[in-house]
């Protein structure tokens, strides 16, 4: 096995994980500061035909089409954290997991590939990927569908999921093969005993 490689990668990922956990907050805190509109996109009167009175949003809210991007110009506290709601959790999710992956390729760099803390750790970051990413999803669409809902009340569509879901099969996958990596490693640890 290449360890100066896998060295490589597992510092490369660590990076990313930090670099990702910087923009998390720096764009929490630089979009919470900021006083600027709040912009967001629908296609719920996609196949509408609009009247001379065009779209029904609430007060204070320009809508460009009938696919309608709906700026508020001065958001509420709570629009602005919806705002973020449909961009942050991707960040989050990405920072976090890259830096579980980063810690099961320093396992494998100090212990070997074939060991219980390399095992529990790609089960730990396949259960992440599953549990992290319908919540990531759930958390961007409801407040997607909470922030139209709030510039255009007539919407209502309720919570949707919004990202790639097939990253469960493969969260899924991880566990198993973390799974299978605890009994062979105790299967080995039991035959090294009895010689």
């Amino acid at each position: 096995m290449n360890t100066r490689l896998t060295r490589a990668l597992a510092s490369v990922t660590l990076f990313l994980a930090l670099l990702g956990g910087l923009a998390f907050a720096g764009k929490a805190v630089t979009h919470m500061l900021d006083d600027g509109a709040v912009c967001v996109r629908t296609d719920f009167w996609g196949n509408a035909s609009l009247g001379p009175e065009g779209l029904p949003v609430a007060d204070g809210v320009k809508a460009t089409s009938s696919t309608a991007r709906l700026c508020q110009d001065g958001p509420s506290t709570g629009q602005r954290a919806a705002d973020l709601g449909g961009q942050l959790p991707w960040l989050l999710f990405v920072a976090l997991a890259m830096l579980l992956f980063s810690r099961l390729l320093d396992g494998v760099v100090k212990e070997g590939p074939f060991t219980e803390t390399v095992a529990r750790r790609l089960t730990v970051l396949g259960w992440f990927v599953v549990v992290g990413m319908p919540v990531a999803s759930l958390v961007v669409g409801w407040s997607h569908s909470w922030l139209v809902a709030s510039m255009a009340p007539i919407v209502g569509s309720g919570p949707t999921f919004d990202g790639p879901m097939e990253l469960v099969f493969a969260g899924l996958a991880a566990v198993i093969l973390g799974r299978i990596m605890h009994q062979g490693v105790r299967m080995r640890e039991d035959l090294e005993g009895t010689i």
